[in-house]
Parts: C-alpha cells; sequence; structure tokens
C-alpha cells in the first residue's frame, strides 16, 4: 500500500522548486540592500518560547504541535518564527554586540489548522525583525521594506493596512472598553469569543465566527484610547511613510493575531486576480514586552512575515514570472558502452565550466535520447558515436538552427563557451 503525505503538507516537485529559488532569491536581494542578515534557528523550541503566559492567541492555545521527547522536555514545533528570533537573541546575548540587530530568515512553520488552498499545516514563511530599538522611524523602514519587496515581485495595487494599538497604558483603557461594549451582547457570541472577553477581548475582533456579528463593527477603535505619547509616536510613523510616499490606510480595528503586538501593526495587500477580499500577503508590528519575557533586557523590536505559499500563488494568478526552469545547454548523446566512458569525461570538463550539461543513463537507442534532450530544452548535442571517437571528434548541433558542426573532442568546452557567450 502507498504512504501519502501527511494532511496539510505538500511535495514540491522538481517542475516547480526553481520558482521557490527565485522567490527566495528575490528576498535575499531585496534583504540585502537594506542591509539585513540571515539568521536560522531550529524549527522546534522547548514549548515555553511559544506557550508565554501572555500569550492566548489561538495559534498558541490550540494550533501548535506540542510533543515529550525521551527525556520527557515539552517540545513545540514553531508556529510563527519571531518568538524563536528572540530567543536566540536573548541567548547569544546580540544585545551586547549590536544596538540594533536586524535580521531575516526563511523556513517552515507548523499549526494543526484546517487545511486549505495557500494554507497548509506545515507552511513557510519569510520574516524580518529590527530589535534593540523604539523609533518609529524604525517601524516605517520596516513598513516600507515590506512594501517594497511585494512591489519588486512586479505585483500591481500593492498597499498598507496600518494602525496603532498604542503603549500599554492605553492598551488597557481600550481592553476595559472592548470588556464594556461586548459585555452586554455576550451571550450571542462564539464559544471562544466568550472566553476571549475576560482573558484578551482584543482577539474578539480577530474571530472568523463573529465576524460579521454587529456587536464588531459596532466596537470601539484603539485611536480613541491612545494617550499623547502613542497618537505622537503613531502620527510620527505615518510621518515617514508620506515623506517615502507610501500609499497607505488607517484600519481602525486591525489588530494582528498575536498578543505580543503594541504601537504599530500593519498588513500589505495587493490587487490579485481571484483573491477577492484575501489579498492580504504580509504583515506584522512592533513588540515591547517580547524580549524581556524571553529573559533579555527590556528592548523592544519590530518585525513582519510573509507567507511564501500566499506570495507564489499570487505571482501565478497574475502571471508574474520570476524565472524559467532552467534549460540544458548540452546533452551528450553516446552511441555504445565504450564511448560512454569518454561522454562520461566530456560532461564533468563542461559542468567545471559551469556549462549545463546532462546525459542519457537507460540504454536508449538514438531516437530515445534525441527525444530526452528536446524535452529537456538541450541548446546544443553532443553526439558521439564509435567513428567520431575513433577520429576524436564529436558533432555538435545547434537545436534552434539546425547547423551540426564536427569538433574535436579537445575542443568541446573551448567551442560551447563561445556559443553559448558564458564567460
Amino acid at each position: 500500500m502507498a504512504i501519502n503525505k501527511v494532511k496539510g503538507t505538500y511535495d514540491v516537485l522538481p517542475t516547480e522548486s526553481y520558482l521557490w529559488k527565485a522567490l527566495e532569491d528575490k528576498i535575499r536581494s531585496t534583504l540585502k540592500v537594506y542591509n539585513i542578515k540571515e539568521i536560522r534557528t531550529p524549527i522546534m523550541e522547548y514549548s515555553e518560547v511559544f506557550h508565554r503566559q501572555s500569550e492566548l492567541s489561538d495559534m498558541v492555545t490550540k494550533e501548535t504541535y506540542d510533543f515529550d521527547d525521551r527525556g520527557d522536555r515539552k517540545l513545540t514545533l514553531r508556529p510563527e518564527g519571531t518568538a524563536g528570533v528572540i530567543r536566540a537573541y536573548v541567548e547569544n546575548k546580540l544585545y551586547a554586540t549590536q544596538e540594533l540587530e536586524k535580521v531575516y530568515y526563511i523556513g517552515p512553520n507548523f499549526r494543526y489548522e484546517r487545511p486549505q488552498k495557500g494554507r497548509y499545516r506545515q507552511f513557510y514563511q519569510f520574516g524580518v525583525e529590527a530589535i534593540g530599538a523604539v523609533d518609529p522611524a524604525l517601524d516605517a523602514e520596516m513598513i516600507i521594506l515590506a512594501y517594497d519587496f511585494i512591489k519588486r515581485l512586479g505585483l500591481k495595487g500593492v498597499r498598507v493596512r496600518i494602525n496603532s494599538l498604542g503603549d500599554d497604558e492605553s492598551r488597557k483603557f481600550y481592553q476595559q472598553a472592548l470588556i464594556d461594549h461586548f459585555t452586554p451582547h455576550e451571550s450571542t457570541l462564539c464559544e471562544d469569543c466568550k472566553a476571549r472577553l475576560s482573558k484578551n477581548p482584543l482577539r474578539i475582533l480577530d474571530c472568523k465566527v463573529d465576524q460579521k456579528h454587529p456587536a464588531i463593527k459596532e466596537a470601539p477603535i484603539p485611536q480613541d484610547f491612545l494617550n499623547e505619547f502613542s497618537k505622537t509616536y503613531f502620527q510620527e510613523v505615518l510621518e515617514h511613510l508620506n515623506a517615502s510616499k507610501i500609499d497607505y490606510e488607517i484600519a481602525h480595528k486591525l489588530v494582528r493575531g498575536l498578543d505580543y503586538y503594541s504601537h504599530t501593526v500593519f498588513e500589505i495587500e495587493a490587487d490579485i486576480e481571484g483573491f477577492g477580499a484575501q489579498n492580504v500577503l504580509g504583515g506584522g508590528g512592533r513588540y515591547q514586552k517580547l524580549v524581556s519575557e524571553l529573559g533579555g533586557p527590556d528592548l523592544g523590536g519590530i518585525g513582519f512575515a510573509c507567507g511564501m505559499e500566499r506570495l507564489l500563488l499570487a505571482l501565478e494568478a497574475e502571471n508574474v514570472q520570476l524565472a524559467k526552469d532552467t534549460d540544458l545547454d548540452a546533452f551528450v548523446i553516446a552511441f555504445g558502452n565504450e564511448v560512454k566512458t569518454t561522454a562520461t569525461k566530456i560532461l564533468y570538463e563542461l559542468r567545471k565550466a559551469d556549462i549545463i550539461a546532462d546525459m542519457n543513463y537507460t540504454q536508449k537507442a538514438f531516437k530515445g535520447q534525441l527525444k530526452q534532450a528536446l524535452r529537456l530544452n538541450a541548446k546544443f548535442l553532443i553526439i558521439l558515436g564509435e567513428e567520431e571517437f575513433k577520429r576524436g571528434v564529436v558533432g555538435i548541433k545547434n537545436t534552434k538552427t539546425e547547423v551540426q558542426e564536427e569538433v574535436l573532442i579537445s575542443k568541446i568546452k573551448k567551442y560551447l563557451l563561445e556559443k553559448l557567450e558564458k564567460k
């Protein structure tokens, strides 16, 4: 009996992997311009990295993959990237050598939720974290970076949705206002929102079940409860965005899905054919207590993340091609086992010169080898028969012009480098 992949996971096949590589290359080249370095953290952490007393989001309370290892240690597969990065930042005391640490990551995360198109139980994200400073200009830089990256992909209608949750004081007043607002409607809320009312009322605004509930539509907004410091901070973030002519709108009820956010939260959207209202491609926000909660100093940070699968679906929907699948430069067609060792030698010499080359290994006749070469879009055929071998030559055929020339075996590399215009 065949064994299938685990529910909520997927295979990236050889016909698709080049698209992933192209997207990753675009990420790395963009972040290099912003002077942001890569960090790689484990896909599993001790459970307390994610299961903190202050984090009551559905992602942590319902969707994590938790298990005990053979030493009875409680571990969790990471459901998001930020907490693991902060753990590494604190454990390695990066704050001692760098006032501001700007890092990015690319890798898999794991959440036990209902699989659907573009949403999986194992999914890939790239994210950026800037840790160690509280500055509206830094918040703006992270927003501009996320906006700039989506535009660099070639997507249209890119815009930012932004909001402020304010500092601790502002958030406390806002939470109480939400409790006062929702308490009369408690009996009509879903079971999850009834629990959220006392524990974390902001999560009610993010509820998928009660999304169209009249009480949510009429709920108070964070801006009405911002103190002077929070108002000024948010206004300065917007001024930086205005200076850079970033297309944004204030989304008064945007709270994002994690409890560690404060002050600035944002999402990046684009116009995607067929995506409808589900056109959010990434988002993030500022966090003030996460570093200290994980044992570090009292330092703030800001970050964002984008789902790789969603980005690839958006590019496909908009017919944006970041790259083409790699075509072969040359395919060696060898007749008989006597010349096959020479074919192997030719391949090695070509590959040392970065010429993309291959040959057949399934004992096919000439016609079968030719079909394989054309299916792989080989630019040149290197035809090596026993008679040619005795004379120390091969026939090299340009598959586009169908012109064939005889070339000394010792000159194949030089000939192809000139024809391919490779340095």
